[in-house]
């Protein structure tokens, strides 16, 4: 992961007025345990505007879906469960050549009350003047524990070690 493909995208987001929260890897970093992470997980506010938005701001940044879809199905709720039931599809992944260290993976679901948690969510500096919203400590613990695979254990670990 390179820290000027994070930049690009959390610019890229944040110029384009997209709700969205930085999950994952990063935000365990955020939280004080620091690991490799190799993507950058992001949940989106499934609002159709705000999703298609959001797409269309990282297609801007060089990303592109890794499926042959246009924003406007992943925008769409009975697509994303579709895609959900038949294919187990957990995240959308999206990719880039000019950010090839850096794939972004965008949640199919909300996996918490969104609103809510974006109120409360930290605003962590990526470089000056560039911030990024995380998910608080608690959801992102639950989100881990959810997920349970050996690296989300070690995650809450440490997490809790750190408090």
């Amino acid at each position: 992961m390179e820290i000027r493909s994070v930049e690009a995208i959390v610019k890229a987001l944040n110029d384009a007025e997209v709700k969205y929260l930085i999950v994952g890897g990063l935000a365990v970093n955020a939280h004080g345990f620091v690991r490799l992470t190799r993507d950058v997980d992001i949940v989106l506010r499934l609002e159709k505007r705000n999703v298609v938005r959001g797409l269309n701001a990282l297609f801007q940044a060089g990303f592109r879906m890794a499926i042959p879809e246009k924003p406007e199905a992943f925008a769409d709720p009975k697509t994303r469960e579709r895609w959900r039931r038949e294919k187990n599809m957990i995240t959308l992944k999206l990719w880039s050549d000019k950010h090839r260290q850096t794939p972004v993976d965008i949640f199919v679901y909300e996996p918490f009350d969104f609103e809510k948690e974006l109120a409360m969510a930290s605003r962590q500096e990526i470089r000056p003047k560039i911030f990024a919203p995380v998910v608080t400590l608690k959801t992102l613990l639950k989100m881990k524990r959810e997920a349970g695979r050996p690296q989300d254990l070690e995650d809450i670990k440490e997490l809790k070690r750190g408090r």
